[in-house]
């Protein structure tokens, strides 16, 4: 398979835009992706389009990509609309590394695209009921007491890691400090203000033991990403960021080991690396104990030492890990489909050092882990990327 290179990222700032539209957003991001690669849309041989909620939120079903991308210049090209939770944009990007790994196609534009927010919020929690096995039997009070069914299931593996591995909610709250610092860093965030660990702990009890800070929150916006082959990469301005490793596992119902753990070590595998080897990641943080469950999954540390290595400081910025620098979901945060996506904008600025004040020194080696949907007690689906330079 040939090698394949990020050479252009764009994206907007996430929040909550009630006066825009999906295609305003997109129309940003691929223009800023674009203009970073020093290309035009011409260029595009094909177009990945991740987009998890359109079709509940605003009615766009089925053309979701020919609707928004009308606009950029990129009518007329090859188009894929992809859905899958959560992990839409990153299963995009999945399957345009897949093209032009492949030969298929020399470049290909990623774009990753979310408008949750609503003037009735109903709607808004209402797109994250179907991320689920609608026929599936849910845990007694998931979905009932928080409104977000979401956040009750989240809620529910942080009482069972508690208990095994002896963190507590401190714990979840430094992941939001550490979130927050690195978010008021990154002007393309949500949330831009500090806290501090007393704030997060009495901040409104959303499902215990999670508070509404260590909750991700409704959002908008759009990134994008611009692939190309190694030999089209040198004809760009660009330092090359070469996708090493692309993994995508789904749920199976009965099997104990998790599907983040199961991404990771094939995409381990693929790299030819190891966890010792990332310098910085992007996780999926949509609550914040779900960031130090994921140290464990991708091999950060030892099974039962997540909570230790979230007190040292090792995963800060500068840190032996850095991890969530943008400020992850929960600051920088999730609007759903453009989630995966602003993932890997975010690690090719660290990968290139443009990601000023919150720059990992000497990063060379990133990761992004990034799970979609519910079934079975575990994600539905869960991709690992691994990134060089």
């Amino acid at each position: 398979m040939n090698k394949v290179v990020i050479s252009g990222v764009g994206m907007t700032p996430f929040g909550k835009f009630l006066q825009r539209n999906v295609k305003s957003l997109c129309e940003a991001a691929v223009r800023s992706a674009l203009a970073d690669a020093g290309v035009t849309a011409d260029d595009v041989g094909a177009v990945y389009f991740g987009n998890a909620a359109g079709g509940t939120v605003n009615g766009q079903e089925m053309i979701r990509s020919q609707a928004a991308l009308r606009n950029t210049g990129l009518a007329g090209k090859p188009m894929f609309n992809v859905e899958n939770a959560c992990a839409s944009s990153s299963s995009a990007l999945h399957l345009a590394w897949v093209a032009v790994a492949s030969g298929r196609h020399e470049t290909a534009l990623v774009v990753g695209a979310e408008k949750l927010s609503h003037e009735d919020k109903a709607v808004s929690f209402g797109a994250f009921a179907g991320a689920v096995d609608v026929e599936e039997q849910m845990p007694e009070g998931v979905g009932s007491g928080s409104g977000s069914i979401f956040m009750d299931i989240y809620a529910a593996k942080a009482r069972k890691w508690m208990n095994a591995c002896g963190a507590d909610a401190s714990d979840f709250a430094r992941v939001v400090v550490k979130s927050r610092k690195a978010a008021s860093m990154n002007p393309y965030a949500q949330f831009r203000k500090e806290t501090t660990i007393d704030e997060v702990l009495n901040s409104r009890m959303v499902s215990d033991p999670l508070t509404l800070f260590m909750c991700s929150s409704i959002g908008d916006g759009a990134a994008a990403i611009f692939l190309c082959s190694e030999a089209y990469a040198r004809k760009l301005p660009n330092q090359p960021v070469f996708i090493r490793a692309s993994s995508i596992v789904s749920a199976q119902p009965g099997n104990p080991e998790v599907v983040a753990v199961r991404a990771g070590r094939a995409a381990y595998e693929q790299a030819g690396i190891g966890p010792e080897d990332i310098q910085v990641a992007e996780l999926h943080d949509a609550s914040a104990p779900a960031e130090l469950i994921h140290y464990e999954n991708l091999g950060f540390c030892a099974a039962g030492d997540a909570a230790k290595l979230i007190r040292s400081g090792d995963t800060d910025i500068g840190g032996r890990i850095s991890v969530n620098p943008s400020g992850g979901l929960l600051s920088r945060g999730h609007p759903l489909g453009a989630t995966g996506a602003a993932q890997i904008v975010e690690l090719t600025w660290q990968l290139r050092g443009q990601a000023g004040e919150r720059q990992r020194p000497g990063a060379r080696v990133a990761l992004a882990e990034n799970n979609g949907g519910q079934l079975a007690g575990d994600s539905a689906v869960a991709l690992v990327t691994i990134l060089s330079t």
